[in-house]
């Protein structure tokens, strides 16, 4: 089965982790910026950090036939220095520019504070000025209360939706994020989000429509091959070859084929 894995951090990985996903089916991935597990004190650390990914990273998954994409953004989890936020956001243009960058992302809220919300709002309307699809981080905590916030966010900001997917998504937010013309996101990550059966119970009742499954893998106990595992108990479960298909590749396609820079052809 063709496979896209549209949100992973292989920065944390090991270079095993890519042979497995692609002897798994795994085609492309797609790495949005986020906390490197330690808060950083200059934007050219960040700078450093975003030509990692777009160079160092994207030459690693080639070396397995992985096809690699990134978002760019200042995340939500350091947003709240607000000095450097902005320097940093000053500075994005330049690595959004990139042939390999796809989005703005991971951005939104961390804690929900009024910090985090200034910087949400300025990379929400830098996306919608270059047009490119944007990937939105749920909180951990209040997460309902999260999501609620950032469709009030959107809907203020005027942004146009359907290049928005918010991710991490479980059973008590997934109907405010389908309730617009955003995407949704399911995060397949043992223990903090959503078990594979959980994600196929959300998908069952709510259908395959602007749905995207993913791992998230990143330092924390995770898993890169999350995204196949799921397809795999999707298909025993009954799910027609077909509907997987749609969800693991062919809704990632439509997602992030609203951005120039993502093909899966040469």
């Amino acid at each position: 089965m063709r496979i896209i894995e549209p949100h992973i951090h292989m920065y944390t990985r090991v270079t095993d982790d890519y042979e497995r996903m692609a002897i798994c089916g795994i085609e492309s991935v797609i790495e949005p910026a986020f906390w490197s597990g330690l808060d950083r004190r200059y934007p050219e650390t960040f700078f450093d950090y975003f030509a990692h990914l777009l160079e160092f990273e994207s030459n690693r998954a080639a070396q397995y036939g992985i096809k690699y994409f990134c978002c760019i953004g200042m995340n939500p989890k350091e947003a709240n220095n607000l000095d450097l936020s902005h320097k940093v956001i000053d500075g994005m243009k330049e690595y959004l520019n990139h042939e390999r960058a796809v989005g703005v992302g991971e951005i939104g809220f961390d804690k929900i504070t009024e910090a985090e919300e200034e910087i949400f709002r300025r990379q929400l309307r830098l996306g919608d000025e270059l047009e490119m699809p944007i990937l939105i981080h749920t909180p951990h905590h209040n997460k309902k209360a999260g999501v609620q916030r950032i469709v009030e966010i959107i809907k203020e900001e005027k942004v146009c939706q359907k290049r928005i997917i918010i991710d991490h998504n479980t059973e008590e937010t997934i109907e405010i994020s389908l309730s617009t013309e955003t995407w949704a996101g399911l995060t397949i990550y043992p223990i903090t989000k959503l078990s594979p059966e959980r994600a196929i119970n959300i998908v069952r009742q709510y259908g395959l429509d602007r749905m995207l499954i993913n791992g998230s893998a990143d330092w924390g106990f995770s898993d890169p091959l999350s995204v196949p595992k799921t397809a795999h108990k999707m298909l025993q479960s009954g799910f027609p070859r077909e509907q997987v298909e749609k969800l693991v590749f062919h809704n990632p396609i439509e997602f992030f084929s609203q951005s120039p820079n993502f093909s899966m052809h040469e």
